[in-house]
């Protein structure tokens, strides 16, 4: 993606990461602030040194990284003749105003089009450039909760939690921002003209919740049935058979289990030394959230519980049974599947 140049008008997460994505397959992003303060996430995460050298937070360093930057004040003619002149030499521009602030500055996609017909405009919202919210505010959590996301992440009492990753601004922003736009060009380098992104973070997220939609799709027992089938701890992907599932051990750490097709079941029930375990699957006509999962996510609970992390990695990573620990995100990043020389793809 030589040559490809990108303007960026977003800010906090979702835009300036899609942009970060592009960068990283080489376009050349140039990152337009308000005069000021700037991007809010510039103060987020800053340490008190990075306060005192006059410097952004890690957070905004991290998604900002291999960007140029410079300050356009919008409100003003001479900001916006100076957005014109560089929108006629881009490929790409990336905004995530409310909708509306564009088309008032008179920057919408219909005139910047009219400078530049190969232009990708892509508008990140929260819940659309049209429809009745879309004059609202939100953040990610938001946007989990109405897309019917948040509600599956959750205890098993029902409490949803709060995840610590933001999945909307990532899987339902980010994501497919990067997703739309490369479609975009592609059209162009076809000899196609540019396009208008219309891209609703909750939407996205919504549609992305392919698993609670297929349940309720093959609702056979009708919708009260399907809503069991969603709760926590009584489908086949969230707690409800014992062969997928997070188990604590005897030092107060986390094992995830992933041993969901019947072949790695049997291995890791064989490794644990519970080949009596194996026929009692999913597969093999195991009730999901039935009494006998229920059960036997208690024995195998019990069994785990008897050593310690590290004594069962040794043992069941190797077996290659879909067995992992639940790494602390200090633990991750020093972990040899994320060091430079393990000849990892970039994400």
């Amino acid at each position: 993606m030589r040559g490809l140049r990108v303007l960026d008008l977003t800010r906090l997460l979702p835009g300036p990461l899609a942009t970060l994505r592009l960068a990283e397959l080489g376009a050349d992003v140039l990152k337009i602030e308000e005069p000021g303060s700037g991007d809010p996430a510039r103060a987020m995460m800053q340490a008190p040194t990075d306060r005192a050298a006059g410097m952004p937070g890690a957070f905004y360093r991290n998604v900002n990284r291999g960007k140029r930057e410079t300050r356009l004040d919008l409100k003003t003619e001479t900001g916006r003749t100076v957005l014109r002149a560089l929108v006629r030499e881009s490929h790409v521009l990336v905004e995530s105003f409310r909708p509306g602030v564009m088309e008032r500055l008179g920057l919408d996609y219909a005139k910047l089009a009219e400078l530049n017909p190969k232009l990708v405009y892509c508008a990140i919202t929260g819940y659309g450039v049209k429809g009745p919210f879309s004059q609202r505010p939100g953040h990610d959590l938001n946007y989990l909760a109405y897309a019917g996301v948040l509600d599956q992440i959750a205890t098993t009492d029902g409490m949803p939690v709060i995840p610590n990753i933001q999945i909307a601004d990532l899987l339902g922003g980010a994501l497919p921002a990067v997703t739309r736009i490369l479609a975009a060009l592609w059209h162009v380098s076809r000899g196609g003209d540019g396009a208008f992104i219309d891209l609703s973070m909750t939407h996205s997220i919504h549609a992305s919740n392919v698993i609670a939609q297929a349940t309720l799709d093959n609702a056979a027992g009708g919708m009260s049935a399907a809503a069991e089938q969603l709760r926590a701890g009584h489908g086949l992907l969230n707690g409800g058979v014992p062969c997928y599932n997070i188990y604590k051990t005897a030092d107060g750490r986390w094992l995830a289990v992933g041993a969901l097709e019947l072949k790695f079941w049997e291995r890791l029930c064989r490794a644990l030394g519970r080949p009596d375990w194996a026929p009692r699957h999913w597969s093999m006509g195991q009730a999901i959230g039935g009494p006998d999962a229920i059960a036997l996510t208690r024995e195998l609970a019990e069994h785990i519980a008897t050593h310690r992390l590290a004594t069962w990695i040794e043992l069941l990573e190797p077996r290659d049974c879909c067995v992992s620990p639940v790494l602390t995100v200090e633990e991750a990043r020093s972990h040899i599947l994320f060091q430079p020389d393990a000849a990892t793809p970039a994400p």
